[in-house]
């Protein structure tokens, strides 16, 4: 990856903050052109510095009231892009890594209710070949949800 200076950094702070905001309002707070802010959002984006962008949908505005992280063991590590595959098609699954500790796999998904989260934990998960084990942390609330702090230098 290359180098980010610290106008990218800028540039990054501000939109961190608001994606929406207008690169005439980026660039005027930068002091650059707006053409210039265009060709470094660019840049950054085919740099990957920039990953996304888009809406956050509320979950619960589609039904969607529990929210629940399943710790998964797997019968080998090496079954994990397998299991991942099968993830792929559970709608429900917003999340998948592959960790150290006391699971293989972690996994955030939403469910309607009770009866979903059981069907999704023992109908589906559960009958996955390669899982041996879940274990269900259900959220009671998100008190804490950004994006990583891009701290731009003192100028």
């Amino acid at each position: 990856m290359e180098k980010i200076d610290q106008l990218d950094k800028k540039i990054l702070s501000i939109l961190s903050k608001n994606a929406r905001i207008p690169f005439k309002d980026v660039a005027a707070e930068c002091n650059v052109s707006r053409a210039a802010i265009h060709q470094r959002v660019q840049h950054l984006i085919e740099a990957q510095v920039i990953t996304g962008s888009g809406f956050d949908v509320n979950p619960k505005s589609l039904g969607y009231s529990t929210c629940t992280y399943v710790g998964i063991n797997l019968e080998k590590g090496s079954m994990y892009k397998d299991v991942v595959e099968r993830l792929q098609h559970i709608p429900e699954i917003v999340e998948c890594h592959f960790t150290t500790g006391p699971y293989t796999m972690l996994v955030k998904l939403y469910a309607r209710d009770n009866e979903q989260l059981m069907d999704l934990l023992n109908g589906q998960l559960q009958g996955i070949p390669g899982v041996v084990a879940t274990e269900t942390l259900i959220s009671l609330e998100q008190s804490i949800k950004r994006e990583i702090t891009v701290k731009p230098e003192a100028e």
